[in-house]
C-alpha cells in the first residue's frame, strides 16, 4: 500500500547509493524509461515501522517528472519525483514489486472514479431502481476511460489526469455552441475557455481511430446493400475556437457506426 513520504523518509533517500538505484518496469515486463526503484528498509529510521507488522519493507520509485508537474522542495532540488509504499512480500524483484503495486494503484484509480460517477451512492431502497443506476454508472466510467485512453493523449494529455468531476467541468461544461449550415454542424468554443484547445485535440484523436486497422469496428448498421444511415455530411462536425477553424471530425456517436 502507500506510504507518506515524511522528512525521515527524505533523509533515507538521500542516503542510498546510485549504485543501489536499479531500473524500475513497465506492465509488460519491460524496462520503464527514466525510472528508478530502491528498497528504503535498511536505511529509514526503525521508528517509522514500529507500529507496522513485524517484516513489512519500504520500496520507493523515483521518475523524471513529466511537463508541468508539480513538485516538492525535495523533489526540485534533484529532479526527481518520488512514491514510495510497503509491502510484506518477502521475496522478488524490487522492480516487480512495484510494477506490481502500481499495477493495482491503477485499478484502485478506477474504482474511485467509478464512485464520482455515481457508484457511491445509490438512489433508491429498490433493487430494479439500483440495478439500473449500476448498469447507467458503468457505462459512465466506460466512456470516461475510453475517452482518457484514445482522445486524452498529446496536446491533450493535461485532461488525462483529471478526477471525473475536473474532467466533466474542463470538457463536458464547456459553454458551446452548435450551429448548422451548408450541410453541416460546427460547434463553436469559446476562446476564453482555458481548455478549447485541449477538447479540439481530444475529438480529433477519437476521430483519428476509425483509420487504425489494430482498432475493432462496430458493425454496420444498415444491412447489407443499403446505405449506411445518414450521409457523410452530416455526420462531419466542424470544430472552431472562436471563429478559427481547428477540425472536422466525425461526432462521437458516427464513430460508433463506422
Amino acid at each position: 500500500m502507500g506510504f507518506t513520504i515524511t522528512g525521515k523518509l527524505r533523509d533515507a533517500i538521500d542516503l542510498v547509493p546510485k549504485k543501489v538505484w536499479t531500473p524500475a518496469l513497465d506492465a509488460d515486463g519491460g524496462v520503464r524509461e527514466g525510472g528508478d526503484v530502491a528498497e528504503l528498509t535498511g536505511p529509514i529510521d526503525p521508528k517509522v515501522l514500529a507500529k507496522w507488522p513485524a517484516g513489512m519493507r519500504v520500496i520507493v520509485r523515483r521518475e523524471r517528472p513529466h511537463p508541468g508537474a508539480q513538485l516538492s522542495l525535495f523533489e526540485e532540488r534533484d529532479g526527481w519525483r518520488y512514491e514510495a509504499f510497503v509491502t510484506n512480500t518477502t521475496a522478488g524483484r524490487l522492480a516487480f514489486l512495484e510494477a506490481r503495486h502500481r499495477a493495482h494503484a491503477r485499478v484502485e484509480e478506477r474504482i474511485r472514479h467509478a464512485k464520482d460517477s455515481g457508484l457511491g451512492r445509490f438512489p433508491s431502497r429498490e433493487f430494479n431502481i439500483n440495478q439500473t443506476w449500476l448498469m447507467i454508472t458503468q457505462i459512465a466510467a466506460d466512456l470516461t476511460a475510453w475517452t482518457r485512453l484514445l482522445g486524452c493523449i498529446g496536446s491533450a494529455a493535461t485532461l488525462a489526469t483529471c478526477d471525473p468531476k475536473a474532467l466533466r467541468y474542463r470538457f463536458l461544461h464547456v459553454p458551446a455552441r452548435l450551429a448548422h449550415s451548408a450541410r453541416r454542424r460546427r460547434l463553436k468554443i469559446p476562446e476564453s475557455w482555458p481548455w478549447a484547445a485541449a477538447i479540439v485535440a481530444v475529438f480529433a484523436h477519437i476521430a483519428a481511430t476509425r483509420n487504425r486497422p489494430e482498432l475493432a469496428r462496430a458493425p454496420p448498421t444498415s444491412p447489407p446493400g443499403e446505405p449506411q444511415q445518414g450521409s457523410a455530411s452530416h455526420k462531419i462536425v466542424v470544430l472552431l475556437v472562436g471563429n478559427r477553424f481547428h477540425a472536422a471530425v466525425a461526432p462521437l456517436t458516427a464513430l460508433a457506426a463506422n
